[in-house]
């Protein structure tokens, strides 16, 4: 797979593969067994997908505040089972907290992100995170000493690069100017259906983060919301002999070089159907035609 990189000279440039891996979907409540889940990592890996994202949050929805850290620790076991720790560039989050009922809250203070960290390296098994992203923001804690808690955490040499999620412009030129060469990377959501992400890939691209796009897929999924809403996506993917979400992937890869999107998958045929678009390179007409559907 090509390949595009997360880091700089500072802390490190790491070569990832073009598409990612998002892992909020792994779990094994039954619908998704081991062996499953097993056969979707090595297939990931034969294709080329090396950056693989998770966060302290994820977990099966039914196991209330128990789900936190369920997905860390599983996909750890995943790695460690099949002795692929070394090829992955494992990346995780900190700042959301699960709760009774399998609610979503939020909790960004100093003392709750530091214990976040830690509590993620335990289960990560690791001595240092590779990267560490703050989850959302929250509007309880001001921004200018969540991004000085994360220039902490970076300094305390316990994660060696730290990225953003669900920021804005403002926010990510904060964090920059705070975090300094440690900040690499920014996950905002961005999709054919979300697209207002644009202005961040604008700064990504300007301050030389990494961009990566979460739900990528988004409008896709449904052939009705396809057909009406995208049909632009679906007559390329006709015409090309690839799928709608395929074209979504090679859309998102074409915004910038910065941009590394990480389509979620629990299947191996899905992320070996999500590898294959980073090799469908789209014409400018079809992009012009993209970009106005």
């Amino acid at each position: 797979m090509k390949t595009r990189h997360i880091g700089n000279d500072s802390v490190g440039r790491v070569e990832v593969g073009a598409i990612g891996l998002g892992l909020m979907t792994f779990d094994q409540s039954g619908a998704a067994p081991r062996e499953q889940l097993l056969d979707t990592v090595r297939t990931a890996l034969d294709h080329g997908v090396t950056l693989f994202d998770t966060a302290d949050a994820y977990g099966h929805g039914d196991a209330g505040a128990d789900a936190q850290g369920q997905n860390e620790t599983l996909v750890a076991g995943l790695l460690d089972e099949l002795g692929v720790r070394d090829r992955v560039l494992l990346a995780t989050k900190g700042g959301h907290v699960r709760t009774e009922g399998g609610d979503w809250g939020l909790d960004s203070s100093p003392e709750h992100l530091r214990a976040a960290v830690d509590a993620s390296l335990q289960r990560l098994g690791v001595e240092q995170i590779a990267l560490w992203q703050h989850h959302r923001p929250d509007p309880d804690v001001p921004y200018e000493e969540v991004v000085g808690t994360l220039r902490e955490i970076h300094e305390s040499g316990k994660v060696a690069m730290v990225g953003l999620s669900n920021a804005d412009p403002d926010q990510i030129r904060l964090a920059h100017e705070v975090v300094g060469s440690g900040l690499v990377s920014v996950q905002n959501q961005f999709s054919p259906k979300f697209r207002s992400s644009r202005p961040e890939i604008t700064v990504c691209e300007e301050l030389g983060l990494a961009f990566l796009p979460w739900s990528p897929l988004g409008g896709l999924n449904d052939a009705k919301e396809l057909a009406q809403k995208h049909p632009a996506f679906a007559e390329v993917a006709e015409e090309r002999g690839a799928s709608a979400q395929q074209v979504a992937l090679a859309w998102s890869l074409a915004q910038s070089d910065c941009v590394i999107p990480i389509p979620g998958a629990k299947r191996p045929q899905s992320v070996k159907s999500s590898a294959a678009a980073a090799d469908l390179v789209l014409s400018a007409d079809e992009l012009r035609r993209l970009d106005a559907d």
